[in-house]
Parts: structure tokens; C-alpha cells; sequence
């Protein structure tokens, strides 16, 4: 269970969106009561499926100064408007793991992380794939 799993950023690749309106980046995530959770950073997708399966958000900090990367699975997103609505509170979003770039993840952080969202992983038996936001 301690495998790499076949995600990487989207900046860290040459792959695009299909479609440009389906680009959350830069957009701001409030939870389920409308409270601002931080910035879609960048999107994790599965290198092999071309999905995106998690979303990066840089949350709480000063002019970049403290500031926490999370990932917050596609899975908990349930509108996307001028803002991505997530299904869970600001302070259930900020317990979850921090994430760092610098470091590979790995299929039991991974699977952890859906874990936290109370979500089977997306190589699980029974997944299913959300339809909205991502296709």
C-alpha cells in the first residue's frame, strides 16, 4: 500500500484543459456555509487517466508568508460558480493533511486524505467518478 500513485500538478506538465472554463485555479473555496477556505493553487490530476483528482488550496498565511497547501479531493467539490463550493466545514478542510510538493505522494497518504473526507479513494472497488465539476 506504500506505492506512488500516478498523480502530478498540472503546472508540472505540458497537459491542458479541455476545456478553459473548467480552470479553477486562482479561484477561491468556501465551504458548505460560504466561508472561505483559501485559493485553488492547482489541480492534481491522475497522469494515467488525465483526470483531475484532487484540487491544491493555499489557505490562511500573510502576503504568501504561512501559507498551507491542502488537497481537497474533486470528490467534495458540489458547485462551481464564481467559486468552488466544497462539502465540508473551513475547519475539517484545515485539519486534513498538509500537502508538500516537494514530496511524492504516495497511495496510503492518498488513500489517508480520502479517509479524511469520509470518500473511497478513486482506485477503489465501487468509485465512482463525480460528473460535475470534472468530467
Amino acid at each position: 500500500m506504500g506505492a506512488s500513485v500516478a498523480l502530478i500538478r498540472l503546472a508540472d506538465t505540458d497537459l491542458t484543459l479541455a476545456d478553459a472554463a473548467d480552470d479553477v485555479r486562482g479561484r477561491t473555496v468556501v465551504d458548505r456555509d460560504g466561508v472561505e477556505i483559501g485559493t485553488v493553487d492547482d489541480l492534481v490530476i491522475d497522469e494515467a487517466e488525465r483526470r483531475v483528482r484532487l484540487l491544491q488550496v493555499g489557505s490562511g498565511g500573510f502576503l504568501g508568508l504561512g501559507k498551507q497547501q491542502l488537497l481537497v479531493p474533486v470528490d467534495a467539490v458540489t458547485s462551481v460558480d464564481e467559486v468552488v463550493h466544497v462539502d465540508t466545514d473551513r475547519d475539517h478542510v484545515a485539519s486534513g493533511p498538509v500537502y508538500d510538493p516537494d514530496l511524492v505522494l504516495r497511495q496510503d497518504t492518498v488513500a489517508g486524505l480520502y479517509d479524511h473526507y469520509g470518500m473511497l479513494p478513486y482506485w477503489s472497488a465501487g468509485y465512482r467518478a463525480p460528473g460535475f465539476p470534472f468530467r
